[in-house]
């Protein structure tokens, strides 16, 4: 994966890196098929929806610019929702069929998006960031990690179980939470 100091935000402008958009999809698109799922759609309508969606991005983030003062979630969101709406405006509306607006009263409602509030899209990201980042680091650094600040485990005993030393547990964290850390920079919003 290309490491660089840009955040994935602004490295999404250069459709031609490949490892950004990668890592875009992979984090993001759970995210969708979520907000895809509240509106009322079935698992393969949301999945099409969603793909409509990240095409969309595709073509319109070049010329995005990123401001650090708005939730780039919220913009994210506000262009599913108006991709779903420009959908279900072409779909007909007979007897019987629901139309959607109590769905998307709930959903664009602040009460209602308060459940999948701040604090569940970091916990989100940070977990998804970290199940993408496992192979990139050696099994026993990976264990001694996990065993250690995942499950809570003190470190000397992690150490000695996995027949490490106590500064090796200490130095795979920091590597690992370092790591981290880059791989979210921009998009804890």
């Amino acid at each position: 994966m290309q490491r660089t100091p840009a955040s994935l935000i602004e490295r999404l402008r250069d459709q031609t890196d490949e490892g950004a958009w990668t890592q875009f999809v992979k984090l993001y698109t759970p995210f969708l098929l979520y907000w895809a799922r509240r509106v009322g759609l079935q698992a393969s309508d949301a999945a099409d929806l969603v793909q409509d969606v990240l095409l969309l991005l595709y073509q319109k983030l070049p010329e995005f610019t990123y401001d650090p003062q708005h939730s780039f979630r919220a913009w994210l969101r506000t262009v599913l929702l108006n991709k779903w709406r420009e959908q279900h405006r072409r779909r007909p509306h007979g007897p019987g069929l629901e139309t959607g607006d109590e769905i998307l009263s709930d959903l664009t409602d602040p009460d209602a998006l308060a459940a999948f509030g701040e604090a569940e899209h970091r916990q989100y990201l940070a977990n998804r960031a970290l199940q993408l980042m496992r192979t990139d680091f050696q099994p026993a650094t990976w264990r001694a990690f996990w065993e250690h600040v995942i499950v809570g485990r003190p470190a000397t005993e992690v150490a000695r179980e996995q027949g490490l030393t106590v500064k090796a547990v200490y130095l795979g964290k920091a590597r690992v939470l370092r790591r981290q850390r880059q791989e979210l920079r921009g998009l804890m919003d």
